[in-house]
């Protein structure tokens, strides 16, 4: 009982002190570079019933009023920590987009994002990227969850669906599913800061909040091609924020405002191109391309555009430039410039 009555007293001054330590330092110190130390706190919210696999223990810990850790589950089995991480990611692609939003989340990358005239009419694109793979799926939309998106969903095995509100007849028909569960996270800004452990130590960057000079496309150089319409410079627009959220090296192939193929997690961004327009079938006609990286080679490319994609977004900056650029004039597609980068790793 003395233990546990000393950690408390430690654990509270600690606490104390290191609030105002981080205060202090936050007055001094506003780059990362400057930063010498940083502190943090987080207290134990739940224990899980396991981690990333069953043999792993597992819990999840509170670091501050906002995000997804806040939201308040209102029905369905408790959250795994599967659950957890696939529901950021979601919600965080969601929230890259000011319009109707609805993004799905398998293993941490999108089988689907789209945005609509409403939220049902995003889901309903979103769902048509890829169906097979939404089964079993983490669900975030940006807006209120309607009837007609609720009824949409009624329809497919879902694991979580987190939205900032839902439409009290939505819920009714959502709570028909014994097991889905339902989140209700308030819209609130992603944290600044993103900290990832590695072995001996933490990696701390500025969390990529699509806010780069490159990422507004009025800032964006095209260096092939005629002039686009307003149709397709929306379908760029939207593809290139959208490719934030897939995994590198990340294709995504769009059209109407919805992704219609996405190759993720590949080692080389042929294998990307080549699974994205395996992906996106007959719709890879006439859609745009995004790539979160430069094109090394032509090779790349060329998939995209003998599959008929029509214009092309992505950083530049390779020392091949000039042979990507040669083969996108060859095939007479629209090609864009942001020299901005969007990697994702984690």
């Amino acid at each position: 009982e003395r233990k546990h009555l000393a950690l408390d007293v430690f654990r509270t001054t600690a606490e104390y002190d290191l609030t105002i330590a981080s205060w202090l330092g936050s007055t001094i110190s506003h780059q990362i570079q400057d930063m010498d130390w940083f502190g943090l706190i987080y207290k134990r919210d739940n224990p899980l019933r396991y981690g990333e696999n069953p043999h792993q223990q597992a819990a999840i810990y509170r670091g501050g009023p906002a995000g997804i850790v806040n939201a308040v589950q209102s029905h369905g089995k408790e959250m795994s920590f599967n659950n957890y991480t696939d529901a950021d990611a979601a919600w965080r692609a969601a929230l890259d987009h000011s319009q109707p939003c609805v993004a799905i989340i398998k293993h941490a990358n999108p089988c689907g994002v789209a945005i609509g005239s409403d939220i049902a009419d995003a889901y309903t694109k979103a769902h048509a990227c890829d169906p097979v793979s939404a089964f079993g799926g983490v669900i975030a939309a940006n807006r209120t969850v309607t009837v007609a998106m609720a009824t949409q969903i009624s329809e497919v095995f879902t694991e979580v669906i987190i939205a900032p509100e839902y439409e009290s007849a939505a819920l009714d028909i959502l709570m028909k599913k014994p097991s889905i569960r339902i989140l209700t996270c308030p819209v609130t800004r992603i944290s600044p800061l993103e900290i990832r452990p590695v072995s001996g130590g933490a990696l701390v960057q500025e969390t990529d909040l699509i806010s780069a000079a490159g990422d507004d496309a009025k800032n964006w150089k095209q260096v092939t091609g005629a002039p686009v319409s307003s149709e397709v410079l929306a379908d760029l627009q939207f593809a290139w924020r959208a490719v934030r959220a897939v995994k590198s090296n990340a294709i995504l192939l769009a059209k109407n405002g919805a992704a219609v193929g996405i190759g993720m997690g590949q080692v080389n961004r042929v294998d990307s191109a080549k699974l994205a327009v395996d992906r996106a079938g007959d719709r890879v006609r006439n859609s745009v391309a995004a790539s979160d990286a430069f094109f090394p080679f032509a090779d790349g490319l060329e998939i995209l555009t003998a599959a008929g994609v029509i214009a092309i977004v992505q950083p530049g900056g390779s020392v091949r430039d000039e042979e990507v650029i040669a083969a996108a004039e060859r095939a007479g597609v629209a090609m864009f410039f942001t020299n901005t980068r969007h990697f994702s790793h984690a």
